[in-house]
């Protein structure tokens, strides 16, 4: 397969549709300097994308807590992802909306003066994990901790705050697994390097409380189908050595959608009964 810059198709880039090999930017781009980017992951299901406005919605404020105004409305976002989608001619998809400071008359830390722009790309992508959907994905445990939101904003879905996830993917790739646990700067369960994690014992779920990590949408969809069912959510704040006596665990997250986890470091979970009814309801309710 040829690299995600050697394509064919079309990008919408600043307002207009461009051939893909052109949807390039300048080596002095601010954002490649100093991660003044933020960006939205979203699944396309039979031509629709899922929780579309609430995605376009989450890149504007998180625009806004990186000092980083993003010069469009979220109708605007909307339909540079719809036109993506058509000129692609996609039906089931990825969609990938990113935005950050250009290149401009500012190179230093301050990038006031420098233009914000966006960009919207879309590929045909299957499960992030893999085979995991069915036998379930093993998990190293990250030796980086997510950071405390006293010192960078969390609640963002900023490039710069994936640098630890790429650092801590790629040492647990090198052990045989298909990803890493965070735990936070206080020592709690926290996430994936891109994706929240729940867990069942005794038939309840229980879940790390969102206020050091990113409280993902798909996180939020799944909480909402469990208390549906009558299942009980609790959102709190889950210490390491709890580990050992949870029975099941999966993953949440628009590319990971649900996905389930078979083992995290030494300790291992059944994907159980829950695990399957959740991921197939989630299938259901994506593509309805």
């Amino acid at each position: 397969m040829s690299g995600y810059d050697d394509r064919d198709g079309k990008i919408w880039m600043d307002g207009q549709l461009i051939d893909w090999r052109d949807a390039n930017v300048h080596i002095l781009t601010h954002a490649l300097h100093y991660a003044s980017s933020v960006f939205e992951g979203e699944r396309l299901y039979e031509g629709k994308i899922f929780l579309s406005r609430k995605h376009s919605e989450r890149l504007l404020k998180s625009g806004e807590m990186m000092d980083m105004p993003i010069p469009y409305t979220v109708d605007e976002i909307e339909a540079a992802k719809q036109a993506v989608v058509e000129a692609n001619n996609l039906t089931n998809a990825y969609i990938r909306v990113v935005a950050w400071r250009g290149a401009g008359e500012d190179m230093g830390v301050s990038s006031a003066r420098n233009p914000v722009r966006m960009a919207v790309a879309a590929w045909a992508w299957g499960d992030y994990y893999g085979d995991a959907k069915m036998k379930g994905a093993k998990l190293d445990i990250a030796k980086w901790k997510r950071p405390s939101p006293e010192t960078i904003p969390t609640s963002a879905k900023a490039a710069g705050l994936y640098m630890i996830c790429t650092m801590s993917k790629h040492a647990a790739e090198a052990k045989g697994c298909s990803d890493a646990l965070f735990m936070d700067y206080r020592g709690y369960v926290a996430e994936a390097t891109g994706a929240n994690v729940f867990f069942v014992k005794d038939s309840d779920v229980h879940t790390p409380l969102p206020d050091a990590i990113l409280n993902g949408l798909t996180r939020q969809t799944v909480i909402g189908m469990l208390k549906d069912k009558g299942v009980t959510v609790h959102e709190r704040h889950i210490m390491p050595e709890e580990l050992a006596d949870f029975e099941q665990c999966w993953l949440t997250g628009s590319a990971a959608e649900v996905t389930p986890v078979g083992q995290i470091g030494e300790h291992t979970f059944e994907v159980g009964a829950l695990t399957r009814e959740i991921a197939e309801d989630y299938e259901k309710l994506v593509r309805s």
